[in-house]
């Protein structure tokens, strides 16, 4: 999904990053690999190339180690040195560590539903008391399940996503960013809110490409985790893409460091798999989260008005990608 036209055309509406992409199939015949890449230009983080922002995973489309060493070597050659800060891949896949002067920069856990059996199966396999007590009680509470793309819902969903980044100490996304996703994806993309008593509870945003179903963002009030409205959501969201036929359920990426996350998304029955970002060159500064700037920058966010978060996340995301 992440290598989507519609995809790409959001990334460009939101941020300005313009797309590219490489292949060493001749012109006038079919397109038979690509490594997709966007420009970022930041007077903030530098001049660079990333495979592609604000994706989860966006491993190159080849077959062979011969291609992928042709489109790297080529990618180097014309985008890289002083044109570019770096050039970075982010790829499901272990081989390309190492190629072509290519280095891990991070790592982060993704993990992936395995949708084919049956529904009653799938129950069975949840945590009995961290997810299947938690959704159980989730279905007997008063929540009110809304699902869909107009304005009123993504106007919820984003007072949820404030209320989130706040607890975490970050700005939110831009609501722009969530506006362009539902314009350039249209009927593929839903957001699926729970209120209770009147008021948003929790929100996701699911994408479903081609056989799989994509758990892309989650917000919640913390108010109503003890009641299991995340799981009924996440729930929800597995029973509408079993009911399509799809057969897997990406739940996305954690970083290694947040032990809770990737422990409640093992607790699903999902396979857990490395996901590695991969710079050139390998000696690329990166951003440590416990550098004192960042600290300072979250402890400023944490005590920042809403009005001033929000600013700060329409300035700042383009220059994260």
């Amino acid at each position: 999904m992440f290598h989507s036209s519609a995809w790409l055309e959001a990334l460009r509406r939101t941020y300005g990053y313009r797309a590219v992409a490489l292949t060493t199939s001749p012109p006038g015949r079919s397109l038979e690999n690509a490594l997709v890449l966007c420009h970022v230009k930041s007077w903030l983080t530098g001049r660079r190339l990333v495979s592609v922002p604000f994706a989860d995973h966006c491993t190159p489309l080849v077959d062979s180690a011969e291609d992928l060493d042709c489109l790297l070597s080529r990618v180097k050659t014309e985008y890289g040195g002083a044109r570019k800060r770096y050039i970075e891949l982010r790829s499901v896949d272990g081989p390309l560590q190492n190629r072509a002067g290519f280095a891990e920069s991070s790592r982060f856990f993704l993990h992936r539903l395995d949708l084919r059996p049956s529904l009653d199966a799938l129950m069975q396999r949840l945590h009995p008391s961290c997810i299947r007590r938690r959704l159980i009680r989730a279905m007997r509470e008063k929540f009110v399940y809304e699902e869909g793309r107009t304005e009123p819902i993504l106007r919820n969903f984003y007072q949820l996503a404030l209320l989130t980044r706040r607890r975490q100490n970050l700005p939110p996304q831009p609501l722009a960013w969530f506006r362009n996703l539902i314009s350039c994806l249209g009927e593929h993309l839903k957001i699926r809110l729970l209120f209770h008593s009147g008021q948003p509870a929790a929100g996701i945003l699911t994408i479903r490409y081609q056989r799989t179903m994509i758990y892309k963002y989650g917000f919640s009030d913390a108010r109503y985790h003890r009641l299991g409205s995340m799981q009924l959501l996440l729930w929800k969201a597995i029973e509408e893409a079993k009911k399509e036929g799809l057969t897997e359920f990406d739940m996305g990426r954690s970083d290694l460091t947040n032990d809770g996350l990737a422990r409640f998304k093992d607790r699903w029955g999902c396979s857990r798999s490395l996901l590695t970002h991969l710079c050139y060159p390998a000696e690329r500064l990166r951003l440590d989260p416990d550098d004192r700037k960042v600290r300072i920058a979250r402890l400023l966010f944490g005590l920042a008005p809403d009005r001033v978060l929000v600013t700060a996340g329409n300035l700042l995301y383009r220059h994260m990608a």
